[in-house]
């Protein structure tokens, strides 16, 4: 028997390190379940030996992970802040009786085109979502009557940019239709209005239908029609007034899907008519955006993940943020889909003013399928400057240096 008492399932690509700190210095142990532990390698390289029980099951079979659950003596929390976790993390949790967010609300924010109707419906959205039922038959007519062009049709449990289109004309169009024809899904296609401005993300943490904005995140996308991430920077200088009031916005979104106790990483477009909800994710933001939290705010956000799963108020909601270094970073992906074979210029960002940091997410030999979403990069480059508009100029200047080759680019 294990004795522990925090369980993970599964963990983003970043970020476990710290929340092993966090366990420990709650007086907690923490153990990971996960079939992947080839990706975390970088991260538990990093600590200390013991500081994590590494639980080897294949997270996919549902039963498997009640086993091992059953298996952890003195269970008393589940941490699931994935999306492709999230539903099963939150069923687990009300199975074995341990504190977690309603699993209905879970599966509710993973659907985005539920979410968007619902939200909508309570004049929270300008706008309702279009079912794509069929492929096939959509036509640029209905579409332009129906959410407008330029349009974006995506995947309702989508993640990582995924299967998103964006139609403006007949060729784009029947560019989706060729690709969404072929494309794997998690769940349906439905289509929206394009929101024309740029984009960033709310880190938002609740407890009890209270909602602190921690701070918003940028977001520099590669050019249209893609939707490829690939710098982002934290956090952005909002004039006070302006802060409180997406606070109080995004509080009410929250509220009317019946959030409660858990992060959230909320993505929204500063158009022309003020901020306008993209979509909302139940976790902490993917890549290093919990990694820049932590430096920026100067706290470690993570403790608000064990506070949350121990079902005790997060002292994160309340607590001083006495501030760091702003923080930004860029996706390293390569030119080419391929076999991963060499990443060359790491060496030389040292020379680069900010402090830049190379972190790894694909190992050599690996093969790369898709350059053009969050599937494809390699790793990435992180910097630290006195304000966000400046750690970005020093990531990206030092990710210049960086070349990802795969064999059919290099």
């Amino acid at each position: 028997m294990l004795l522990v008492t925090v369980a993970c399932l599964e963990m983003l690509s970043f970020g476990l390190a710290h929340l092993a700190r966090a366990a420990r210095e709650s007086g907690e142990r923490l153990v990971l379940l996960t079939g992947v532990e080839w990706l975390y390698l970088h991260e538990l390289a990093t600590l200390p030996p013991g500081s994590i029980d590494v639980l080897s099951v294949d997270t996919s079979d549902r039963r498997a992970v009640a086993e091992a659950l059953s298996s952890i003596e003195d269970l008393r929390g589940l941490i699931s802040s994935t999306d492709t976790w999230g539903v099963t993390g939150a069923e687990l949790a009300a199975e074995f009786g341990l504190p977690g967010i309603d699993p209905a609300v879970i599966r509710l924010v993973r659907d985005k085109a539920h979410v968007r109707d619902l939200l909508h419906r309570e004049g929270l959205s300008t706008f309702a979502p279009l079912a794509v039922d069929d492929v096939a038959t959509m036509d640029l007519e209905r579409l332009a009557a129906a959410v407008g062009l330029p349009a974006v049709v995506k995947d309702t449990s989508g993640t990582s940019s995924q299967n998103v289109w964006l139609v403006r004309d007949a060729e784009d169009l029947t560019r989706f239709r060729h690709e969404a024809g072929r494309a794997a899904l998690y769940g349906r296609l439905f289509a929206e209005p394009f929101l024309a401005g740029p984009v960033y993300s709310a880190e938002t943490v609740t407890w009890a239908g209270h909602t602190r904005l921690l701070g918003l995140s940028s977001r520099l996308m590669s050019p249209q029609p893609l939707f490829r991430e690939d710098v982002t920077a934290f956090p952005v200088a909002l004039p006070p007034g302006e802060f409180r009031e997406i606070e109080e916005w995004l509080g009410a979104v929250l509220t009317v899907l019946g959030y409660t106790d858990r992060f959230a990483h909320i993505e929204l477009a500063m158009t022309v008519d003020g901020p306008q909800l993209i979509e909302v994710n139940p976790r902490i933001g993917g890549a290093l955006v919990g990694e820049s939290m932590c430096r920026a705010l100067g706290v470690n956000v993570y403790t608000g993940l064990v506070d949350l799963a121990l079902g005790r108020r997060p002292r994160l909601l309340d607590a001083p943020l006495p501030g760091g270094p702003a923080v930004a970073f860029v996706l390293a992906y390569p030119d080419r889909a391929g076999e991963l074979v060499a990443v060359h210029g790491i060496d030389d960002i040292g020379r680069y003013p900010g402090r830049p940091t190379w972190y790894p997410t694909k190992a050599i030999g690996t093969h790369i399928e898709h350059v053009t979403d969050g599937r494809g990069y390699a790793g990435i480059v992180l910097a630290e400057g006195p304000t966000a508009e400046i750690a970005t100029h020093r990531a990206v200047a030092a990710a210049g240096a960086v070349h990802v080759c795969t064999r059919s680019s290099c």
